[in-house]
């Protein structure tokens, strides 16, 4: 098993939402250092000052995933601080909530940038690095949208199910090596925080953020392949494979209601840079 004790902890998007918590969850379990790295400064800088006087190491870094330029950065800075990290958790996300059509082009090239792209830049620099010490673990935020269409989230199921593959790949090519790196690829449903205001789901409950973050961890330690959550997620590939697919959409639409999710979505506002 993984050890999250004594580990240096690396969170994209750890100032706000599940990353927060999951980097709370982590100083819990006495990680050696949890490094933040997030696009909102003044809450990175805040939630990192918090975690050290509760006597967790932590350190911000202030990174726009949606530019290679600002990856690089972060990256260099870490190997200038001799930072070497055992666990990647790349969980930074967006999501635009409309139409396809609806979409500006600066939405699209963003989605995919920081959800997909971003993650993809990142993770290359910090495997290669784990691949040298011959340990390591890089644990992906996916999420069930990356599964099944979800109207209204169109290019947000692109980045995720584009992540899906991506992790699932990487993860075998890894092992083929004997690397000593690990790969976990998260699916959950929706999260209950201030990433999906509006969403309504009165069959399947949004998921509590606080278990999530537990599971997640808890996940990592066992060195699982996959984390699913709920339960319903991991019949997903099985119901999508056996059953047409106006039969599919309707158990998922007409019966879980999930197709309506959407429909009160309010975007969150932008962090501060």
């Amino acid at each position: 098993m993984a050890q999250i004790a004594s580990s240096v902890v690396l969170i994209t998007g750890g100032a706000s939402g599940i990353g927060r918590r999951m980097a709370m969850e982590c100083a819990r379990k006495k990680a050696a250092a949890v490094i933040i790295l997030d696009i909102n400064m003044p809450e990175g800088e805040r939630f990192c000052r918090a975690l050290n006087e509760s006597g967790c190491k932590s350190v911000f870094i202030h990174a726009d995933l949606s530019t290679g330029e600002s990856i690089m950065n972060a990256v260099r800075l870490l190997d200038e601080q001799e930072m070497k990290i055992d666990v990647l958790i790349n969980n930074a996300g967006i999501v635009k909530g409309k139409s396809f059509i609806d979409h500006h082009a600066e939405d699209i090239v963003q989605t995919i940038a920081v959800n997909l792209t971003g993650p993809m830049l990142l993770t290359r620099e910090i495997a290669r690095r784990m691949v040298s010490n011959q340990k390591g673990h890089i644990v992906n935020i996916a999420s069930s949208a990356g599964m099944a269409a979800h109207p209204k989230l169109s290019v947000y199921v692109a980045s995720k199910w584009g992540m899906i593959g991506w992790s699932e790949s990487m993860r075998l090519e890894l092992e083929s090596a004997k690397s000593g790196v690990r790969v976990t690829t998260v699916t959950p449903y929706y999260i209950d925080t201030g990433m999906f205001n509006g969403v309504r789901s009165p069959i399947i409950p949004l998921l509590e953020p606080d278990r999530v973050a537990r599971k997640i961890i808890r996940g990592i330690e066992k060195n699982k392949t996959f984390i699913r959550m709920p339960w319903l997620v991991y019949a997903m590939p099985f119901f999508k494979g056996i059953l047409p697919q106006r039969w599919f959409d309707f158990v998922v639409g007409k019966v879980f209601r999930v197709y309506e999710a959407m429909d009160g979505f309010t975007p969150p506002p932008q962090p501060p840079r």
